[in-house]
């Protein structure tokens, strides 16, 4: 052979290698953080890469241990930067892989877990992800008490707001984030219920934090709440639809939760409380369980309608109503057992009109008091019983409103009072009283 021709192959086969590991060097991705939100029973992990890299898993056992191998990945990734509060994570660290382009993350596991991994499609704010979801399959039990709870001379509210973490919600064309606005929201709510004797609110969360959805109707159940407020804002896939909405749990869904929550035999004491003691019969309990529950929940749901029509009586005096009657839907969030919830969309942040009133802290403080004086006007007319709210109610003097035909002496025998007491009660010297004049009945 030709040396000139060999020498000709030596180099293209050297220029192919050198272009091959300058591709490889181009495609190899980096991680720029790693983020842990855990929650009460599952924890996520979110691993931000600069390209999209595919990834493989397996577990492994005495330790228990997540094993995550990232493809064309660099091993330059500090794990002592992670803040970790997940009492599902023991620690995280490097491990050697098999392919030195590859980056081994180990998670050393403090039990066992169900792990789920994926990727999410990059976006202009995330750029490429690797969502890891920890569930822990054998939670901790919460401590119940078969005894019926202490009822509390607060009405307590608990107020949802929307989204958090790693979980932006919607994202309005300037790039507002919803897990802010509803936040901000929350905590003006938060502070004018608070402002109100008899009243106190409870937050799901407080900061910028993730929250599973199906966690959150849990606060309202610790509480032994009056009611849940759970705070979102709308988006949709075009920016003309705008206004605000409110929502409560469809009858499907409510069932569903009914027949999940009864296949749970252990759980029917903490439904019944102090009656459970009674029932010695499992069918039995299962019957008395599955009574109580579903008119509990029909209760409930009647409530949250009554609700849901007094916030947007309130809202639509801030803004545009998208719906003006109260929606259903089968949203997580609103699924306490015993809780009137209501799910209330501020408005559209997709609009862009909106996202800028939604940017306007005067804005969203006209929102959060529509909110309160919904709430206000709610429980005003209907405290739950024990409240100080109830109590003021309780002692309030009996009025009555004289009506077309119907004299002192009449209202006196209708209350069964001393007429000389009525007429003292109302500074009245003889026996007149007038069409539509009210009167302060007296004690016994």
């Amino acid at each position: 052979m030709n040396k000139n021709v060999v020498a000709c192959k030596v180099v293209s086969l050297i220029l192919a290698i050198l272009v091959s590991l300058t591709s490889y060097a181009q495609a190899q991705s980096n991680i720029s953080d790693i983020r842990v939100s855990p929650s009460t029973d599952n924890t996520r992990i979110v691993v931000d890469l600069s390209e999209q890299t595919s990834f493989s898993y397996f577990n492994l056992k005495s330790p228990e241990r997540l094993v995550v191998d990232f493809k064309n990945t660099n091993r330059k990734f500090n794990f002592s930067n992670v803040e970790n509060t997940s009492s599902l994570i023991k620690k995280m660290r490097h491990s050697s892989p098999k392919l030195a382009s590859d980056m081994r993350m180990v998670i050393e596991l403090n039990k066992s877990v169900n792990a789920e991994l994926f990727s999410l499609e990059p976006s202009a704010d995330f750029g490429h992800r690797i969502v890891i979801d920890l569930k822990d399959p054998n939670p901790s039990p919460v401590p119940t008490n078969s005894k019926a709870p202490v009822r509390d001379k607060d009405i307590v509210i608990v107020i949802d707001p929307g989204h958090g973490g790693v979980d932006p919600g919607s994202i309005g064309p300037e790039g507002t984030y919803e897990k802010n606005i509803t936040l901000s929201i929350s905590k003006m709510l938060e502070k004018r219920i608070n402002e109100e004797p008899g009243l106190r609110a409870v937050m799901t969360r407080t900061g910028d934090y993730y929250i599973s959805p199906n966690d959150r109707p849990g606060f309202a159940t610790k509480e032994n709440a009056d009611l849940l407020v759970s705070i979102h804002a709308d988006a949709f896939s075009t920016p003309q639809p705008r206004g605000g909405s409110v929502w409560v749990l469809s009858k499907g869904r409510a069932d569903s939760e009914l027949g999940r929550l009864l296949e749970r035999t252990e759980r029917n004491s903490e439904l019944l409380g102090s009656a459970a003691d009674l029932i010695g019969d499992r069918d039995t309990e299962r019957y008395f369980a599955e009574t109580i529950f579903n008119m509990s929940m029909d209760l409930s749901r009647a409530s949250s309608y009554d609700i849901s029509n007094k916030v947007i009586k309130e809202m639509k005096k801030v803004t545009k109503m998208h719906k003006k009657v109260p929606q259903s839907a089968s949203f997580a969030v609103l699924t306490a057992p015993e809780t009137p919830s209501i799910l209330v969309e501020v408005g559209f942040i997709s609009n862009p009109q909106e996202e800028k009133n939604l940017n306007w802290r005067a804005y969203r403080q006209q929102l959060a008091d529509s909110l309160f004086k919904s709430i206000q006007v709610f429980f005003r007319n209907a405290p739950p019983e024990g409240t100080l709210w109830a109590q003021e109610r309780d002692n309030q003097p009996v009025r009555h409103k004289v009506k077309s035909g119907e004299s002192l002496s009449l209202v006196a025998k209708r209350y069964n009072v001393d007429l000389d007491r009525l007429r003292e009660a109302n500074n009245i010297k003889g026996d007149l009283v007038r069409i539509g004049q009210t009167l302060t009945i007296p004690e016994f």
